[in-house]
């Protein structure tokens, strides 16, 4: 190699570095904003039509995690936005960094697995593609992405369901965040094994069967597992009664690190400040007033219910349903879901008749 070649290979070397170090230090609302101006750029006025929707219209509320016709049943209009399916191959790649732009690593492993988990369904259920159908995740923009306004997007379908509000340039809620999967554990066929929640099944299993006699019987909330998580698809998470379970100040320390664990597997399928922001959030919490309850068999594959809750934010997980081979997780905000302390005044009004009901 010449001398000049060596230069010019090394100046090449320094701006790529320099421009990695660039992408790396840009905030997650700044990648939001680019990849969601890419994405919309690519689209058809037809298609933009089906994106991009009122920021202040109640439709950015409507979320769910079932399939699209029990979807329609609860809401009775069908789903908002822009399928992978209503897409041409270039658009669904500048969808997928949309969506990498709201998750870590491991979050956007976790949601393009779900989202296949759809033709193992098919395969079994003998679907003719219609229900289940890996190209069925429908992306929405609520109001126009800007580097220093007020936006939303979502991206949602079967067992999926991301939804974020930013407000002056800054992600002002990243909730409700909701992974499901189904089956939990792939039985038959070339994927036999897979579980693509399996840390969340196994951390929270783990912290239980750590726990004393005392200590479980504190944490043991029901003797049967719930069907489903309770918040379901509320507004508005909310929860009757005094929190359960056992308070992690009653925790030793190798336990209160496993409780911490379980958190940090759901602040983390968002991108590195959300997460940091969440743990902050939890840590900065006195022990006292976060319960960790469980419900149903402390055994796998027997029906399992479990939630950890504090005082602003709520994480619950269920495996119940298909035989107990049909898990749902999700973390809520009790105050900040969709952003409602940013647009409080606004969300006061609203009466959907889905576990919300207007101020006194």
């Amino acid at each position: 190699m010449t001398k000049h070649a060596k230069l010019r290979l090394a100046l090449l070397l320094i701006v790529a570095a320099a421009l990695s170090a660039a992408y790396h230090q840009a905030g997650t609302e700044t990648v939001m904003v680019q990849t969601a101006k890419n994405f919309l750029a690519s689209l058809t006025a037809e298609q933009k039509a089906k994106v991009v929707l009122d920021f202040g219209g109640e439709m950015r509320t409507h979320w769910h995690f079932v399939p699209d016709n029990n979807y329609e049943q609860t809401y009775k209009h069908p789903r908002h936005g822009l399928t992978y399916k209503a897409m041409q191959p270039h658009q669904r790649r500048l969808a997928d960094a949309f969506l990498s732009a709201g998750l870590s690593d491991a979050g956007f492993i976790k949601a393009t697995t779900i989202m296949s988990l759809e033709d193992v369904l098919r395969i079994l259920e003998k679907d003719d593609g219609n229900r289940r159908d890996p190209e069925k995740y429908y992306f929405t923009v609520f109001g126009e992405p800007s580097a220093s306004g007020t936006w939303g997007w979502t991206v949602e379908g079967h067992h999926l369901s991301l939804n974020f509000t930013i407000k002056n340039g800054k992600v002002a809620a990243s909730s409700p965040t909701f992974f499901g999967a189904n089956p939990h554990e792939v039985r038959e066929g070339p994927r036999t094994g897979l579980r693509v929640l399996a840390r969340e099944e196994d951390t929270a299993r783990a912290l239980m069967k750590s726990l004393s006699a005392d200590q479980q019987k504190q944490a043991l909330i029901d003797e049967k597992a719930y069907r489903d998580i309770l918040t379901a698809a509320s507004i508005r998470a909310k929860l009757e009664g005094d929190p359960q379970g056992l308070q992690a100040s009653k925790m030793k320390k190798e336990q209160f690190d496993k409780l911490m664990d379980l958190v940090a597997e759901y602040a983390h399928n968002l991108p590195a400040d959300l997460a940091e922001k969440r743990m902050k959030a939890v840590q900065g919490t006195a022990r006292d007033k976060i319960f960790f309850a469980w419900a149903g068999s402390v055994e796998p594959g027997q029906g399992d219910y479990y939630r950890v809750q504090g005082p602003t934010f709520l994480i619950e997980y269920d495996n119940t349903q298909n035989t107990n081979n049909h898990s749902h997780t999700v973390w809520r905000e009790f105050q900040n879901d969709f952003g409602f302390d940013v647009l409080a005044m606004h969300h006061k009004l609203f009466d959907h008749g889905l576990g919300v009901v207007k101020a006194d």
